[in-house]
């Protein structure tokens, strides 16, 4: 079974699994998931929890121990095992695999770690959390969802938001959700339960968006050049390296020329990234001519000679101008 944190709670509603892997590179979403998981847990009588940390060395045996022993008042537990990395190696995924397959009535185990990369959940230890109890996925939230997730927030606080007063706050706190959460519980003592308007969001919340620069080739290949100059602006101001920025556009525009109909060996590029990336990069590659690409690639290398100091240019300004160059083959095949 794989959940995401809007539907565990229905799930916990109609019973507990005896395993869980909880992932994600969204800390609020993370820990918010695990207390309902703790919560749950308790109220079934597992009034026990150990927590083990997994790291390099670690001897998986005791894993098995673990699950074997009884606790000394024969409580019934919660084993909780951080994992530092995603990937246990080949004996912790023999381990957990051997686990999950004979599990104990009176422990249950939840397993907490980083995002798993799109190629390991096909891994036996993720595929056996699927088939014996379940994975939550906590990742990072589109920024089209972002006002959704802070609207419904809001209105469990009691405050009902205007539609670009959610609009602002999720702009403002994009790729921080710890930040939206608390934005929300300083409006809710400001301004008390009721509606909340755009003046109100603009005035007491700050700018706390944080950005990586996946984000911006993402941007890129939709033709969203509004937002993809704000995430520009973002790691600009974060003192993201702009070489590691041009790389990412290239990196791109590399993808859409070798993406495009009929060019061998684009499936390798189209692979690369989940669903929604290859999606994007089809479509783009589909709008923009080859002649364009080519073009802002070899914009891009002159670019590089800037950054890497031969010439004189200010490096922030000229990606941003290749990044609107970009976004616009992106939207208009004509251009």
């Amino acid at each position: 079974m794989r959940l995401v944190p809007e539907t565990l709670p229905r799930a916990l509603g109609q019973g507990l699994a005896p395993a869980y892997l909880l992932a994600g590179d969204e800390p609020l979403l993370v820990g918010e998931a695990a207390d309902a998981i703790r919560t749950r847990a308790r109220a079934a009588g597992f009034t026990g929890r150990e927590v083990m940390f997994i790291e390099r060395g670690f001897d998986w045996g005791t894993l098995g121990q673990e699950q074997n022993s009884l606790s000394l008042f024969a409580e019934r537990r919660v084993l909780e095992l951080r994992l530092a990395q995603p990937k246990p190696g080949v004996e912790g995924s023999k381990a957990l695999v051997a686990a999950l397959g004979q599990p104990s009535p009176d422990l249950l185990i939840l397993l907490i770690t980083d995002k798993i990369a799109w190629a390991d959940r096909s891994s036996a230890w993720v595929k056996a959390f699927e088939t014996h109890g379940a994975c939550v996925d906590a990742d990072q939230l589109l920024a089209e969802q972002l006002p959704a997730w802070i609207t419904a927030r809001m209105r469990r606080q009691g405050l009902e938001p205007a539609p670009d007063a959610a609009e602002l706050l999720a702009e403002r706190c994009e790729g921080n959700l710890v930040a939206a959460h608390q934005e929300i519980e300083q409006l809710r003592l400001l301004a008390g339960a009721g509606p909340v308007s755009l003046e109100q969001v603009a005035s007491s919340v700050a700018n706390s968006a944080r950005y990586h620069v996946f984000q911006l080739g993402e941007c890129l290949l939709a033709g969203d050049a509004a937002r993809a100059l704000r995430i520009l602006d973002g790691l600009a101001g974060e003192g993201e390296e702009p070489t590691l920025v041009l790389w990412c556009i290239a990196e791109e525009i590399r993808s859409i020329l070798q993406c495009a109909p009929g060019v061998q060996g684009a499936a390798r590029r189209v692979q690369r990234g989940g669903r929604r990336r290859q999606e994007l990069l089809r479509a783009a590659a589909a709008r923009i001519p080859r002649e364009r690409a080519l073009a802002l690639l070899a914009m891009a290398g002159r670019l590089d000679a800037i950054i890497k100091g031969p010439r004189k240019g200010e490096a922030w300004g000229l990606l941003a101008r290749l990044t609107t160059e970009l976004c616009i083959a992106a939207l208009n095949r004509a251009v």
